[in-house]
């Protein structure tokens, strides 16, 4: 592949039309840029990658001179920091925050794993070295990838030492590669991606595993790979809108490893579990950065939702609806402060990278504050989530005095009034939102987990050694 640069919609949607094998409900998609249920998704992107033509989101790649997207850039000063933020913000204002595994999510994973280097060349010679070569390609290529990093929901009582078919494994190790079989999940925009890059099976290898412990990189095209979809959630067949869902339904998918060659050029880790378990907080900080900012733009553009239909019906002047919308505009805001916080309290990363500094404690407030988010928004529209009238219905002649009459709202027309409440089922009520709601709640990990490991790796020494003070004597009375 030659190197071109930032991608444009039209090369974006030619690279996509590369023969790879995408299943959707028991049938092969031969090109998914043209398929009903992926075509809306599709030419969304493409104009998302149309409007990165700036200063702003592409900078001059000192290896070629082509500009290339910022999502790649490997910060190295404060100010680099926040050029990133501020293509992230582009990226994830011009798709409302409905895009949980945005381009500029995995090319930050890259661009770890580019900082993860001499960790990895340590391992295993040439590996680090796979790794830059490899945020360079995907960086002068703009390419869009996936990650597939969980396993297979089979029988999670047991191990993959029980049964292989548990876990992707590797099968062989041939002079032109590794071979490896089973699946991942869950590969969320895998039909829409150009790579997909496979890591976190650290834990294995403490179960005297190596066989399963494993990162690469594929195209989406590798011969034996197979790419199952899930049900779309953007469906016309009634003829009712779903703007969201027809945009940005990234899809997720079960891919299908059947002995498939990775080359030797695209490993990056092999049967190191000490360093894989070290290595996925390594390089993931630029992308839960990435993360947090998407999460803020989604749940403003809830709020802004919330709002209008408040307004929309005549109850955002009452006390508990006022309470309802201030509640959601403190999510808001504290997801804007504490992503600020993660850009300000940078550090120089172990690879020489200016990094954000992370806490497990904003994927918590993120999984737990979406799900109160979507519930006020559904107590405010109430029954009007469900009843609102399709376009087709708006355009009846015999209908619309009546709809004009009894659907309106206050100060608006059934037609937006309408479409307005279209958007909020999509956000909260339709397929596409409770997708949303599931992925906010799992994608950082198991939050019970997550809050375990906080705790105890919070660092307790100043306030312990004050309360032991204060209690290795006697109290006054």
């Amino acid at each position: 592949m030659s190197m071109q640069g930032a991608l444009t919609g039209e090369r974006y949607r030619e690279l996509l039309r590369d023969g790879r094998e995408v299943w959707l409900n028991g049938k092969r998609i031969d090109d998914v840029t043209e398929h009903p249920a992926f075509r809306g998704t599709v030419d969304r992107f493409a104009e998302l990658y149309d409007a990165q033509h700036n200063d702003v989101m592409t900078f001059e790649s000192p290896e070629t001179g082509n500009r290339v997207s910022k999502s790649y850039l490997l910060p190295r000063t404060f100010d680099q920091l926040k050029e990133k933020y501020a293509n992230t913000q582009a990226w994830m204002r011009n798709s409302w925050g409905q895009l949980g595994r945005s381009p500029d999510y995995m090319a930050n994973v890259t661009v770890g794993l580019y900082d993860m280097r001499d960790d990895l060349n340590a391992s295993r010679a040439g590996f680090g070295d796979n790794a830059v070569a490899y945020h360079r390609y995907c960086m002068e290529n703009d390419l869009a990838i996936t990650h597939a990093i969980g396993d297979p929901q089979i029988d999670r009582s047991k191990t993959p030492l029980d049964d292989p078919d548990m876990a992707l494994r590797i099968i062989e190790e041939r002079e032109d590669g590794v071979v490896v079989r089973g699946a991942k999940q869950l590969a969320t925009l895998a039909p829409f991606a150009h790579e997909v890059l496979c890591y976190l099976s650290a834990s294995f290898a403490r179960r005297g595993a190596p066989e399963f412990v494993i990162w690469f990189a594929l195209p989406m095209n590798a011969p034996g790979l197979k790419i199952l979809c899930r049900e779309p959630l953007g469906d016309h067949a009634h003829g009712h809108s779903h703007p969201f869902a027809r945009l940005y339904d990234e899809q997720d998918a079960m891919l299908f490893f059947d002995d498939v060659v990775i080359p030797w050029d695209r490993v990056f880790l092999l049967h190191d579990g000490e360093l894989a378990m070290r290595g996925l907080g390594r390089i993931t900080p630029w992308a839960s950065y990435s993360s947090h900012v998407r999460f803020q733009e989604r749940m403003k553009t809830a709020l802004g939702v919330a709002t209008r239909c408040a307004e929309a019906i005549g109850v955002a002047g009452f006390r508990n609806v006022q309470e309802q919308l201030g509640e959601m505009t403190a999510i808001v805001e504290l997801s804007r402060l504490l992503t600020v916080a993660t850009e300000a309290q940078h550090k120089t990363s172990p690879g020489g990278l200016v990094q954000p500094v992370g806490s497990q404690a904003i994927g918590y407030f993120s999984a737990t504050n979406s799900g109160k988010m979507a519930d006020i928004l559904r107590k405010i529209t109430a029954s009007g989530l469900l009843m609102q009238p399709s376009e087709a219905d708006l355009d009846n002649a015999e209908l619309r005095p009546l709809l004009d009459r009894y659907m309106r709202g206050k100060d608006i027309g059934a037609p937006e009034k309408a479409r307005l409440f279209r958007l909020a089922w999509d956000l909260v009520g339709g397929g596409f939102g409770q997708r949303q709601e599931l992925y906010e709640y799992l994608h950082r990990g198991d939050p019970a987990r997550n809050l375990i490991n906080l705790h105890n790796r919070y660092d307790r020494t100043e306030i312990d050694e004050r309360i032991n003070r204060l209690i290795s004597e006697p109290l006054t009375p």
